[in-house]
């Protein structure tokens, strides 16, 4: 395949000048970028790039999220991989409709509490084959978009051309990110044995790790052929040749020899579903998200509770306006952990949970001036991107994707350059928990992709890296954009907080960036949160992107967060 940068090599040089460094220890204030046409935002600049040129090239926003997608499955291994999973919200122009595509996997056909039970385990192993358990799902959605992209969109690219950036930075390597050294060096903490210390998995240390065990420097080159064979195969034979064939061969072969469960008839089984959105009415526009497995009902209920107080009145960044959404997080986050599984194994009162009765009366137990309780945190970590696209003809993509913890399972699965998730590790092994393993179950997930309409059209695309963060930082992006008028840049560089803990952190406290005033802090100590400082700019609070969509003269406004190394890019 050939790989050439033609006129991308001086758009990649300004988004290199774009992109503040992984620290971000002073970065802010970066501009907006405007364009009448289409607008592309991504956490890695490289993915923007080979969106926006699939845009360029003819293709539809689908095929620009796709090219996005797969080009940071290489470009961000510890943040997201084609052996993850993935949620999509599709505004189609012509139909007026929002779409929600659930490509999450399933649990094998032979993976059971007992199976674990019988080996000793009381909670599923969070790193190795047994933590991958679950189906990857994200080639899957992959596919999925792309045939409904194809029969309803007026324009499209076909599977090479979408797939051909990706390809070649796994061919040909890539330069490594202060991010990805970063998060690399965290997990050959040797003191660590179970999270971290990746580098006893022989496949992780053979292509993540230079040959003297030592992590790439930023700069320095990577090259991933496996991957690069495995994508060309799905260029060649279309998003199916992931779950039959060849490489679903290699797969399964590397797990079981390796003591995992997961089967071919697991691989040929599975399949993306078309599912329901689910919405609710913020000020008057409505906002949509995806539906369980997914945790989008807790990004909603948010909103829902916040459309009983005024916000505006508070004002944005008081203790005030900190302690309404803590607090309002706190509620729908009870709902969430009560609730939330793969819905074909419980019956859950959606429309109860979302209903504007039921945020009324949640709204009804918050305490202006007391911080409740806390309710039971989980324990997910933000390693996701989130991507943002609408094409010259206003369709429009919302999409997130991830395999879980930094590098997933910290697995690679022999001959194939895919690093399996471990989604699947968040399963319960207790019997009467919601969330209980069973065989061919979703389990519950952190993933959700955003959208806001104005009337009939995308208003807002946005999203966020962090786990548990997603619908506080989702809930921060909202109100500044609706409530306070903020432009997109400034919703998103904005201080941010994260009421709950990452993984492998055993501290549940109110992360708060350190630009909020000591004062706020102060009072929010007064009531009762554990106000735990970080610094001014850190992904702990999530990495984050908006596009907005005039409504009046259809200019697009895009924005990419100074908290990592992405870009928002139009044309």
């Amino acid at each position: 395949m050939r790989f050439t940068f033609k006129k991308w090599s001086m758009l990649l040089l300004s988004c290199l000048l774009f992109v503040t460094s992984f620290s971000a220890a002073g970065a802010a204030n970066r501009p907006t970028t405007m364009a009448q046409n289409g607008m592309v935002t991504t956490p890695h600049y490289l993915a923007s790039a080979a969106a926006l040129q699939a845009l360029e090239d003819g293709g539809n926003a689908v095929d620009a999220a796709i090219a996005a997608a797969s080009t940071l499955a290489v470009v961000y291994p510890h943040y997201t991989s084609i052996g993850g999973d993935s949620f999509w919200l599709i505004y189609n122009a012509k139909t007026k409709e929002v779409k929600a595509l659930n490509a999450s996997g399933r649990s094998g056909e032979n993976v059971t509490i007992d199976f674990y039970k019988n080996k000793g385990y009381d909670k599923i192993p969070s790193r190795g084959y047994l933590a991958a358990n679950t189906v990857p799902g994200a080639v899957s959605g992959w596919g999925e978009a792309y045939e409904y992209a194809k029969k309803s969109m007026d324009r499209h690219l076909p599977w090479d051309k979408v797939l051909e950036r990706a390809i070649g930075y796994a061919e040909h390597g890539y330069p490594v990110t202060p991010n990805q050294e970063y998060w690399t060096k965290l997990n050959l903490d040797t003191s660590d044995k179970e999270l971290k210390n990746l580098q006893r998995f022989e496949s992780f240390r053979n292509i993540f790790l230079k040959p003297n065990g030592e992590a790439y420097k930023p700069g320095e080159v990577m090259v991933q052929k496996d991957l690069a064979n495995t994508l060309q195969t799905i260029a060649d034979k279309g998003a199916g040749a992931f779950y039959k064939g060849e490489i679903a061969d290699k797969i399964v072969k590397d797990i079981q020899v390796n003591g995992g469960v997961l089967t071919k008839k697991d691989f040929a089984g599975h399949k993306a579903d078309w599912v329901k959105p689910i919405s609710v009415d913020y000020r008057g526009y409505t906002a949509y998200n995806v539906p369980p497995n997914s945790q989008g009902m807790a990004s909603l209920s948010i909103l829902n509770i916040l459309n009983h107080f005024d916000l505006k009145s508070m004002g944005e960044g008081t203790a005030d306006y900190y302690h309404v959404i803590v607090e309002a997080t706190k509620q729908a986050f009870a709902d969430r952990d009560k609730w939330l599984t793969d819905p074909d194994f419980v019956d859950i009162p959606l429309d109860q949970l979302l209903s504007k009765q039921h945020g009324k009366d949640m709204a009804a137990r918050i305490d202006m001036k007391k911080a409740a309780e806390s309710v039971k945190p989980l324990d997910p970590k933000g390693d996701t991107v989130w991507l943002g696209f609408v094409d010259k003809d206003g369709n429009a993509v919302s999409l997130i994707q991830s395999h879980y913890f930094d590098y997933g399972a910290g697995v690679v699965a022999k001959d194939t350059g895919v690093i399996l998730q471990n989604r699947g590790s968040f399963f319960s092994l207790d019997p009467t928990h919601i969330n209980k393993l069973e065989p061919k179950k979703r389990t519950f997930h952190t993933l959700n992709p955003a959208m806001l309409l104005k009337g009939n059209k995308p208003y807002m695309l946005y999203g966020t890296q962090g786990g548990e963060g997603q619908p506080q930082t989702q809930t921060a992006l909202v109100t500044r954009v609706v409530d306070f008028g903020f432009t997109v840049q400034d919703a998103i560089e904005a201080p941010r907080w994260l009421h709950g803990r990452n993984w492998g952190s055993s501290s549940n406290d109110l992360k708060m960036e350190g630009r909020v005033p000591q004062a706020v802090r102060d009072e929010l100590v007064k009531r009762g949160h554990p106000v735990q400082p970080v610094a001014d700019y850190t992904d702990t609070v999530g990495q984050s992107g908006i596009i907005m969509i005039n409504p009046d003269t259809n200019v697009k406004f895009g924005g990419a967060d100074p908290r990592g190394e992405g870009a928002a890019l139009g044309y």
